[in-house]
């Protein structure tokens, strides 16, 4: 999910950036950023505070804020979405599966009060519309989501049919979506709980 270089010494620091700034650190700030404040309130001058590194190192190492902010979302992935996820590896019945996969999105949405929300579901897709790149990056993360999902689906064939698994896996990501969004505007975990459960049991039903 986006592999982050460490880097342990001159020969792998890039030119550009300071010394002792290491790439996770300086994206681990960006992303808090653009995650808080949102793509077009970022402000450079911030982002370079976050990150430590000074706008000339900046602009080496990631061409911009465009390129800074698609691999804040390459970090997110891996740091945050990456554990969600993990929750969709067959460990127990569907439901405990899935309930235990929203209960990550609802913690994940609503932990930190500094980020509330998604970075892609709600950051990304707020300024992909205007913007190729955004957009077509938007859509490689919403189905990637889809296809884990789907592929948790898919195991319960073993033991019976799923009616639709592609199209089951799209409404329980748009729901995830749908929980982060709700976040974002201030809905509180306990109410955003409610929704999960409501979205596994109406998962259940469609297993036939």
């Amino acid at each position: 999910m986006g592999e982050i270089m460490e880097a342990h010494s001159d020969a792998h620091r890039p030119r550009g950036r300071p010394r002792g700034v290491k790439p996770e650190q300086a994206l681990e700030g960006a992303m808090r950023v653009f995650w808080a404040d949102g793509y077009d309130a970022a402000s450079i001058d911030r982002l370079c505070r976050a990150t430590g590194m000074p706008r000339a190192s900046l602009y080496q190492d990631f061409g911009g804020k465009e390129g800074l902010f698609l691999a804040a979302i390459a970090h997110y992935v891996e740091t945050r979405i990456g554990p969600v996820a993990d929750a969709l590896e067959p460990s127990g019945s569907l439901d405990a599966d899935l309930s235990t996969y929203f209960a990550r999105v609802v913690a994940l949405a609503t932990d930190d009060s500094q980020t509330p929300g998604c970075l892609i579901s709600c950051v990304l897709a707020e300024v992909a519309g205007a913007n190729d790149t955004f957009r077509l990056e938007l859509d490689r993360r919403f189905t990637a989501l889809e296809d884990r999902i789907a592929q948790r689906l898919d195991h319960e064939v073993a033991s019976g049919a799923v009616t639709d698994t592609r199209a089951l896996a799209g409404m329980l990501a748009a729901v995830s979506r749908g929980i982060m969004l709700r976040a974002r505007s201030g809905a509180q975990a306990q109410d955003l709980d409610k929704i999960a459960r409501v979205a596994v049991r109406a998962s259940a039903r469609e297993i036939v």
